[in-house]
């Protein structure tokens, strides 16, 4: 599906008072002023295909408009909302980021809670990761140069997908290989938990451990980016320095970058043309790829496979 470009609007023009309407963190406005500009974009939007039976199994693909010479890397990125709320459809600003890149974007739907509790959202990101990795040839991307992303809740399914082998051996395969991790202001190391939702969404109390990124940590995990805001008061920067530190101290290769005035959301809305200023998610996205941490022939980061690290290509 053709991404929709209005006959008597110009990008230049959607742009105008945009910048001004995401400063002023408007919640589904502010979406919208992110998303305006994004329809713009040199790409291909395949929406609302199904990655398994439930209804909110559904996926939506960009594909850039420009040819490549060789496969893509394919960028799969969850939503955040505290694992509540959300809709890949507030995020089309995203796709169209990683699509600018060169990338093949992935964004998922995924079931919330209370309608499941954990396992189930994370049981959807391992289908997720499936399907992506099952039709990454078709879409022109490379399976060997996947990325698996998220923001808030949404790092927290990507990371804990990447380090636990349980939710893609409960999809019926070891996992496919995983290039690489990017967290955005992620949730990795939050025990105690104190709210009563996230009580019961991660309970019975002997569960909680499994919901910590940080206790799954090994020496074959794929390389990550980890972003965050020094200014985050949702999700507390040390989540990403603990993670971070573990990561190092297991021989993995780990970015850290810290933004000392970005707050919770910025990391992500950095991604959309009118608020790129406020922090260089996109630019410290395109050097972590551009690396190329490619798994070898025999996937070193394979879900719950055991071997030596990757390293980055020449």
């Amino acid at each position: 599906m053709s991404a929709g470009k209005p006959a008597r609007i110009s990008r230049r023009t959607a742009m105008t008072g945009l910048g001004a309407v995401l400063a002023a963190g408007c919640g589904r406005v502010e979406f919208m002023a992110a998303n305006v500009p994004a329809a713009f974009g040199a790409y291909r939007r395949h929406p609302n295909i199904a990655y398994g039976a439930d209804p909110k199994h559904r996926l939506d693909v960009y594909v850039p408009d420009q040819k490549s010479a060789e496969p893509r890397p394919m960028l799969v990125f969850w939503h955040g909302g505290r694992w509540e709320f959300g809709d890949k459809a507030d995020y089309r600003f995203v796709g169209a980021a990683l699509a600018e890149l060169g990338y093949v974007a992935v964004l998922p739907n995924y079931r919330h809670y209370p309608y499941v509790k954990m396992p189930g959202f994370m049981d959807d990101a391992a289908r997720a990761g499936e399907w992506a990795a099952g039709h990454a040839g078709e879409l022109g991307a490379d399976a060997g140069r996947l990325y698996l992303m998220g923001h808030s809740a949404g790092a927290h399914m990507a990371a804990l997908v990447s380090l636990d082998p349980r939710y893609f051996a409960a999809a019926g395969r070891p996992g496919p290989p995983v290039a690489g991790v990017i967290g955005l202001s992620g949730p990795y190391d939050f025990l105690p938990l104190l709210e009563p939702d996230v009580q019961d969404m991660f309970g019975p109390p002997q569960n909680y451990p499994d919901s910590q990124p940080i206790n799954f940590v090994r020496s074959d995990a794929p390389p990550m980016l980890l972003v965050h805001g020094l200014m985050d008061e949702t999700v507390r920067p040390k989540n990403s320095s603990s993670l971070a530190a573990a990561l190092r101290a297991r021989g993995v290769p780990v970015t850290l970058r810290l933004y000392p005035k970005a707050l919770h959301g910025d990391t992500v809305a950095a991604l959309s043309l009118p608020a790129r200023g406020r922090a260089p998610t996109l630019a410290d996205i395109e050097t972590f790829v551009r690396r190329r941490w490619r798994p070898p022939a025999a996937p070193a980061h394979s879900i719950g496979r055991s071997g030596s690290r990757g390293t980055p290509a020449a």
